[in-house]
């Protein structure tokens, strides 16, 4: 993709994309080093590092990559900044995958979630844990809403707020049965896909 973008004369989304993936990578490292000392952070410690952990920041900006003159440097620019639909997106993403892959992640041995962050900072049980959290991704679904439809608040055009919203549907799909659809993909996600692409409806 990068020698495809030299040749176009328009190298800098790679730029932003790598800095994006260096991002990422500094924030697994943050987790890993609370792994291994057994850290449980408290929410908002956590949900700082997870709204780079979540990988939606990487994959904002790698959706960019390729989108021709319409993704100018200053909408990468504005990306960088992490604006607000952005942060959260970020968060919806990183608290619905806590959510629905916790249990799972717990047993095979990995860092504290939200969902074990919240019961331990607020002294709550797994069911009031989960149930706080997802009322935070629907607070954060208001400054997606409120970033990329409200008239005058953006000078970002539409398509390049897309992606952040699309990818924010997406983790709902993913996630939405408080299961990790993602990682057992042969279950409800496979016959979603299925229903779409094998056997979709006649229009």
């Amino acid at each position: 993709m990068e020698e495809l973008m030299h040749k176009k004369g328009c190298s800098y989304p790679m730029h932003y994309a790598k800095e994006a993936m260096k991002d990422l990578a500094r924030a697994y490292l943050v987790e890993a080093k609370w792994y291994h000392e057994r850290h449980v952070p408290k929410l908002e410690e956590y949900s700082s590092n997870g709204l780079v952990s979540s990988s939606y920041h990487l994959l904002s900006a790698a959706s960019l990559v390729g989108m021709g003159k319409i993704a100018s440097m200053e909408a990468f620019e504005w990306l960088r900044t992490a604006p607000k639909p952005l942060r959260a997106s970020c968060l919806i993403g990183r608290l619905i995958n806590d959510i629905g892959s916790h249990e799972f992640e717990q047993k095979r041995g990995h860092v504290a979630s939200a969902v074990e962050c919240y019961m331990e900072e607020y002294g709550a049980s797994e069911r009031e844990a989960c149930r706080e959290i997802y009322k935070m991704t629907e607070e954060a679904w208001k400054d997606i809403n409120e970033g990329c439809f409200a008239p005058g608040t953006s000078t970002i055009p539409r398509p390049l707020l897309m992606p952040i919203v699309n990818l924010t549907r997406l983790v709902f799909v993913v996630y939405k049965y408080e299961e990790d659809t993602y990682t057992h993909s042969d279950t409800r996600l496979k016959e979603s896909v299925a229903l779409l692409f094998v056997d979709p409806i006649d229009p």
